[in-house]
């Protein structure tokens, strides 16, 4: 009888806060092996966001066995699972993952290739590894739940409001948003993150701890047609109730924590919908490849250099001391884009 292999990895056993040392410990588990439709992933690179410290956070719960964090890949194609058609021994991916699988936070990780795509060539792997995650929050967020068309002679003309703009998500979706002809409105509420989002693709950028709609008559635009919510949905829904256009479309990706007055949409005809970028993974819905098509789109236009990618800070080396610096640093509130720890040695 063949013994399983071993591989190291990060994970947790108590849900703790980020200065606790057990709250991310290293580990030695079981090498994954993959199904029908995985690839087997030497990972190189994986980036933090707020799900992982969501799912870390402090809870009145012990695992028997390591959760391992992590939905922000870059790394080899180590092996193919028997009905695996996209790729080969060899490739170089990037992903986000499924949220009810185990995270890339280890040395090899399972992905199913419906939702991974090659590597952009001209990105490094800790570069690549940045951009999964936010970059299908953004593009779902915008093209599929919003609805706004990919076409920008058709959004000429047209606003959209980025609440929490230099964020990991602001960062990309400010970019998709001014290349298909938004007029493109962020907030940010420092002088170096307002910086940053004008960088990024921004016409204008207003602060998120004022009201909206003031601040938009003094830019000339009175209302948004878009605005798309990635920080605190309670504490901006009447600014954004105030600020949407008549008929216009809401977006967040940031759960809420007290009931909202959805009878503020009405009397403006005003569309609410919320994205969640795990729903066609974790439910496995029948257009689940749609992933692997959009992070395929993104790869070609960061290759052209249509869009850039939002790596901030690259930490090393690659073991629980270092992904707690990580998280300790997306808790603080004051990451502008995206922490990476590098296992690319």
């Amino acid at each position: 009888m063949l013994m399983s292999q071993k591989m190291k990895a990060v994970g947790l056993y108590k849900y703790l806060p980020i200065d606790h040392p057990e709250s991310l410990v290293d580990v030695e588990i079981d090498k994954p092996v993959p199904g029908k439709k995985d690839l087997l992933i030497k990972v190189k690179a994986v980036s933090v966001n707020p799900v992982d410290t969501k799912v870390r956070g402090p809870k009145d719960r012990v695992e028997q066995e390591p959760k391992i964090l992590g939905w922000d890949v870059s790394g080899v194609v180590a092996e193919t699972g028997s009905d695996v058609t996209m790729f080969k021994e060899g490739d170089e991916v990037y992903y986000a993952g499924s949220i009810n699988r185990p995270g890339g936070n280890s040395e090899f990780h399972l992905v199913d290739e419906r939702i991974a795509a090659h590597k952009p060539k001209t990105l490094s792997y800790e570069e690549a590894a940045a951009m999964p995650l936010t970059s299908l929050t953004a593009w779902e967020g915008l093209f599929d739940r919003l609805g706004i068309s990919l076409q920008p002679e058709v959004n000429e003309g047209k606003s959209i409001l980025i609440i929490g703009a230099a964020g990991g998500v602001g960062s990309i979706a400010l970019q998709l948003a001014k290349w298909s002809g938004l007029t493109v409105i962020g907030t940010a509420s420092r002088p170096e993150t307002k910086g940053w989002a004008k960088k990024h693709g921004a016409d204008y950028a207003i602060s998120h701890y004022e009201d909206f709609l003031p601040q938009l008559k003094q830019l000339g635009l009175y209302e948004a047609d878009y605005i798309f919510c990635l920080n605190s949905t309670d504490q901006h829904w009447e600014r954004m109730m105030e600020a949407i256009s008549p008929q216009g479309k809401v977006c967040s990706i940031v759960e809420t924590s007290t009931p909202l007055n959805i009878s503020l949409l009405q009397q403006k005809s005003v569309t609410f919908i919320m994205e969640f970028m795990f729903t066609r993974s974790l439910f496995e819905t029948e257009d689940m490849i749609k992933q692997h098509e959009i992070l395929s789109k993104m790869s070609k236009m960061f290759d052209d250099g249509k869009i850039i990618a939002t790596l901030t800070e690259t930490l090393r080396p690659f073991n629980a001391e270092t992904m707690r610096e990580a998280h300790s640093k997306l808790e603080s509130g004051k990451t502008i884009g995206k922490v990476v720890v590098s296992n690319n040695k």
